[in-house]
């Protein structure tokens, strides 16, 4: 299960570390593309799969059905980790998220997300403020 908060560094090559607690779940293929909010989302291979077949199911005559596939996929790399567990994130996708240097992985169960250090912090102390109304909107939701 893909979950937790882990800082990381790229090296020099634009090479990132994949923490040994996520490799067994993440396996040594998966992807990444360019997620929402400004981070990449990395799936392992077999959940990008099912990803795929929704991406084909959906109509070719919706315009926001076709941008969504576009933007989505344009971006998608399949990545394969190296003996020292590192992968090379590659440079469009660095820019997209912003990524210099300092990132944070966060795992959500299916997927991690790859953010860079000073956005995932930006994006927490904007969320947290509303961290407790969304809890209970999710409540009335039945979780």
């Amino acid at each position: 299960m893909l979950m937790g908060e882990y800082a990381h560094s790229l090296d020099d090559k634009g090479r990132l570390v994949v923490p040994a607690r996520l490799r067994e779940d993440l396996g040594e293929h998966f992807v990444v593309t360019k997620g929402l909010d400004s981070c990449l989302f990395l799936y392992p291979a077999a959940q990008w799969e099912q990803i795929m077949a929704k991406l084909s199911a959906l109509p070719t005559t919706s315009a926001n059905a076709r941008a969504f596939a576009r933007l989505f996929l344009a971006g998608a790399q399949e990545m394969e980790v190296d003996r020292q567990g590192r992968f090379t994130l590659p440079p469009r996708l660095r820019e997209y998220a912003g990524i210099e240097r300092d990132v944070v992985l966060v795992g959500l169960l299916t997927r991690l997300e790859i953010w860079a250090a000073d956005r995932w912090e930006a994006y927490q102390a904007k969320e947290q403020a509303t961290f407790e109304s969304v809890a209970e909107t999710l409540e009335d939701l039945g979780f």
